[in-house]
């Protein structure tokens, strides 16, 4: 699974890094000072590099709990953000993540306890409910069974019922999800293309019908459950494709009692575009008409577009379960 294991010298001896490599005695393990030596060094090549990476174990200092960018995602309180892990398994074209970073390798902060400690703080200080997302610098779900990411932060969650937790994820490892209780202010986000688009783009990533799968068992173990078709990239044909993902969606999901829906454009800062067409010079997608504004760029399309998407859209679900990600 990893081309090497880096461990920093701090979090050696923290008992999730001894569970860890005990898994994997078989991959070469090095030490490091800090993960920024290996993570942040120049002349790395980001499209190489995704071909084997490596796992760097870590300790994450600084704020751990962030306000959430505007837009982000549903109302329902104040929004936060935490990342436990850096990088993403899959490997979407259009992921702004390695336009980000230099390094393709995964970074996995292992203090848990001190993530467990701003969320608390933050809970505490936020006057009414509030709403955390994970899964903004990584798929959350993707590497549970080496993180454990749920198994330690739902108890947190659990307790804490004024909070609402959204894991946002591409990700059928579900099973740890299933072995416990539901929650009801737990999240579970599955993003999608169409079928056209994941084909194209979406390299590694499960198929949309074991995503379905996955969701539909998560739904009927009692989890609330999410869909986030994002980003919406035009085609000429995009409107039937979309048409044909919708209704293989719904037909076997309980519409009623989905969380939210919510829909999204391609769009990302300049620089980072800057830097992935350096890394896919000969990708089409990134060879169409582009507009800029506020310093993100994005692709264009018909002016309707999302439109046409949203009214395809409702034709399944109620206006009050949507929402567009700004």
């Amino acid at each position: 699974m990893f081309s090497a294991i880096y461990i920093e010298e701090e979090v050696k001896d923290h008992a999730r890094v001894k569970e860890i490599l005990a898994r994997f005695t078989g991959v070469p393990q090095i030490s490091c000072e800090r993960f920024g030596e290996i993570f942040n060094r120049k002349a790395q090549n980001f499209r190489l590099q995704k071909q084997a990476p490596a796992l760097i174990l870590a300790k994450k200092y600084g704020k751990l709990v962030l306000p959430a960018p505007a837009g982000y995602g549903f109302e329902g309180g104040a929004s936060f953000y935490f990342s436990h892990m850096m990088n993403c398994v899959y490997d979407c074209r259009y992921c702004f993540l390695q336009g980000m970073y230099r390094s393709a390798n995964y970074v996995l902060f292992v203090n848990y306890e001190d993530f467990e400690s701003a969320l608390l703080e933050s809970m505490h200080d936020s006057a009414g409910p509030s709403i955390y997302y994970s899964g903004y610098d990584c798929d959350s779900l993707a590497l549970e069974p080496v993180s454990t990411f749920c198994r330690c932060f739902l108890p947190l969650f659990e307790r804490n019922p004024q909070a609402t937790l959204e894991i946002r994820t591409k990700s059928t490892q579900v099973r740890s999800l299933l072995e416990v209780s539901p929650l009801k202010n737990c999240v579970i986000a599955m993003s999608f293309t169409c079928h056209e688009a994941s084909l194209q783009w979406e390299h590694r990533v499960p198929s949309i019908a074991k995503r379905i799968e996955a969701l539909q068992k998560l739904q009927k173990a009692g989890w609330p459950i999410a869909l986030r078709f994002e980003p919406l990239i035009y085609e000429p044909l995009a409107r039937q494709h979309y048409q044909r993902l919708f209704e293989e969606i719904f037909a076997v999901l309980d519409v009623a009692s989905i969380h939210s829906i919510s829909t999204g454009d391609f769009r990302m800062p300049i620089e980072f575009m800057k830097n992935i067409i350096r890394l896919y010079p000969d990708e089409a997608l990134f060879a169409r008409p582009m507009e800029m504004e506020d310093g993100m760029m994005s692709l264009s399309h018909q002016q309707d577009w999302p439109a046409q998407i949203e009214e395809l859209l409702m034709k399944y679900i109620s206006p009050e379960q949507y929402y567009r990600c700004a």
